[in-house]
């Protein structure tokens, strides 16, 4: 049974069930306005979101993970344009092409209308994004209309929209972002969550556990997040060998197959990729040699600081709403990722739409004043429809997230993605001819923006089979003199060299004494991340190149 809902967050079938049968002039109003609505119907919504979402994308100009660029970008041109550096994980067959196939097809109609510019090659792959990205917004807001009703629906896409680390991370081409996108679609055709009261067609489910496989395909730790929804689903269905042998199984098999047959073409071989990434991530626990955080994390900052100032209106929408099912959700993720010993924030992503979503309820019961007596108190002025609290509420969020998505994605850690940008332009040019990555490993965009077929050389990070034998890019750090003097006894001497400002500051000498000066530093970060201050990212280049 459907549960019972508060009056100020009463769903729009309810409303349409108690009104006059001869409209009101109020009510005529409210009709006449709903024509200029942007939200009116499910295309307008899209398009709205379209167009907010490719201003995103054009607006994320910052470096966050490196996957992003070396497990889709990267591998998408070493498809489309025959050269891109593939890393360990690709050797080892626990990537799937599925997802970079997206961008390799995004390349190739770059590359038949000749838009492979260094410009098109950094933008388009988010723009890409964007059309997804849309989507995700679409159906989260057609999910709460089903849920909570569509005032609900718009407070809910307002939270989606505002929150800082949605803008950060959304249209990023990390399989994550894709991933949350499908599972907030996959969600809304699920009856487990719908209220029991909703009518949806048979084949609805089938949707649902198509586009689950698909997130499954892309990250098979999206299992996660569908062994919930599929034992809860399994409880509330009435024919549960049907839902198990007649839906489940066929699809599961059919997606899963297709995928098997795409990584066999790609790869050149049988390679069962969900069996080798569940391997390496849950039987080796290989993820932890990326480092490891207390079981805690996720609850005291990662997942926190990623809702952010939207949190207190989230736990607050939990507790009014009472709709368990998604909220346990939530709580089922974040404490099966917690006992992974490697945690990142984007593997919590799909969850964090469903935080918002509730936050969205609770800024809804806000809208409206209420007296002393208990009653909602009526206005004659737009201006008045929101109660005090409400109008607090939007200020505190818009001033909290908007400064932050805009920092973070403008100006933190920007340094790597700038420089090179600049390089690609600068090869286009015919001024560089070979290039020196002297930083951590995979720090920076590589083939797929600088998009020519040159010498280019980083510090290698591969996992090794030994415990305690430092890479490539740790003995760097540890010494970077040491490191450098004994690299350039080999080396066929690069045009250009890259680092960061901290290890640059110890190799000026040595780099003066290899014939090479500084032409170009570009701006990084105002503090340090994880290692010490990079502030800034420098070029040099061979005296005379």
């Amino acid at each position: 049974m459907r549960q019972r809902q508060s009056s100020a967050v009463s769903s729009s079938a309810n409303t349409r069930r108690t009104q006059n049968p001869i409209p009101t002039k109020s009510q005529q109003e409210e009709k006449e306005g709903s024509q200029f609505d942007l939200l009116a119907s499910p295309k307008n919504v899209y398009l709205f979101c379209l167009a907010f979402r490719i201003v995103n994308a054009l607006l994320v100009q910052t470096y966050f993970n490196p996957d992003e660029h070396w497990q889709a970008l990267e591998v998408a041109h070493r498809i489309t344009f025959g050269f891109g550096h593939l890393t360990w994980e690709w050797k080892k067959g626990i990537r799937s092409y599925l997802h970079p196939l997206l961008f390799a097809f995004l390349y190739k109609v770059l590359a038949l209308l000749g838009l492979d510019t260094p410009w098109f090659m950094v933008k388009a792959p988010r723009l890409f994004q964007s059309l997804f990205s849309a989507f995700g917004d679409l159906y989260l807001y057609k999910l709460s209309v089903i849920l909570f009703g569509d005032q609900v629906a718009k407070w809910a896409l307002f939270s989606q929209l505002t929150n800082w680390f949605m803008f950060f991370c959304l249209t990023r081409t990390l399989s994550n972002s894709l991933e949350t996108v499908l599972t907030i679609v996959s969600l809304y055709y699920w009856p487990c969550i719908r209220p029991s009261s909703s009518k949806l067609p048979l084949e609805s489910r089938k949707w649902g556990l198509l586009i689950a496989a698909l997130a499954c395909a892309i990250r098979p730790t999206s299992a996660i997040i569908w062994l919930y929804v599929g034992l809860l689903e399994l409880f509330v269905s009435r024919n549960k060998l049907r839902f198990i042998f007649l839906e489940v199984a066929p699809v599961g098999v059919l997606v899963l197959g297709l995928t098997f047959l795409i990584d066999r073409l790609m790869y050149g071989s049988w390679v069962l990729v969900p069996l080798n990434f569940l391997r390496f991530n849950f039987l080796s626990s290989g993820g932890d040699y990326y480092g490891t955080h207390k079981w805690h994390w996720y609850f005291t900052q990662g997942f926190s600081v990623m809702v952010f100032s939207f949190l207190p209106f989230s736990i607050a929408g939990i507790m009014q709403s009472k709709q368990w099912k998604l909220s346990g959700l939530i709580a089922w993720v974040l404490v099966l990722y917690s006992v992974l010993g490697h945690k990142e924030f984007r593997f919590v992503l799909p969850v964090l739409p469903i935080a918002l979503i509730f936050s969205g309820y609770s800024l809804t019961a806000l809208k409206t004043s209420v007296s002393g007596n208990g009653q909602r108190k009526k206005s004659a002025d737009y201006h008045n429809k929101f109660s005090a609290k409400m109008l607090l509420a939007i200020f505190f969020l818009l001033a909290t997230n908007i400064p932050m998505a805009l920092y973070m994605s403008l100006v933190h850690q920007r340094g790597t993605e700038d420089v090179t940008y600049y390089l690609s332009k600068e090869v286009v040019e015919g001024k560089v001819t070979d290039i020196l990555f002297l930083m951590p490993c995979h720090a920076t965009p590589y083939y797929s923006t600088v998009h020519r077929n040159l010498p280019m050389r980083f510090l290698d990070c591969t996992p090794s089979e030994e415990k305690g034998i430092p890479d490539e890019s740790d003995q760097f750090m540890m010494d970077p003199v040491g490191f450098a003097s004994e690299f350039a006894k080999n080396w066929s001497l690069p045009s250009h060299i890259v680092l960061f400002d901290s290890e640059e500051m110890k190799l000026r000498d040595f780099l003066v004494s290899h014939s090479f000066k500084e032409i170009k530093r570009f701006f990084h970060a105002h503090f340090k991340v994880d290692r010490d201050h990079q502030a800034s990212v420098v070029v040099y280049a061979l005296t005379g190149s």
